[in-house]
């Protein structure tokens, strides 16, 4: 997919908030911006969602330790 270079102009607070939010993310602000443009696109029907992440949390209750390869 390419990307294309946009000058944003955003309120200094928001741009704070955004930066912090994706600190706590460990994304870089142009990604989190685009995650939440693309976040809030989805959430309204304005695109389909084309990929889905699926995350598993694996519980191991036998109380062993997994090997660090």
């Amino acid at each position: 997919m390419a990307k294309k270079a946009y000058p944003l102009r955003i309120n200094e607070d928001v741009l704070a908030a955004m930066q912090r939010w994706s600190d706590d993310e460990l994304r870089s602000l142009n990604a989190q911006i685009e995650y939440v443009l693309r976040d809030a696109l989805v959430k309204n029907g304005r695109v389909k969602l084309t990929q889905k992440v699926i995350t598993q949390v694996v519980d191991d209750s036998s109380g062993e330790k997994g090997n660090s390869d």
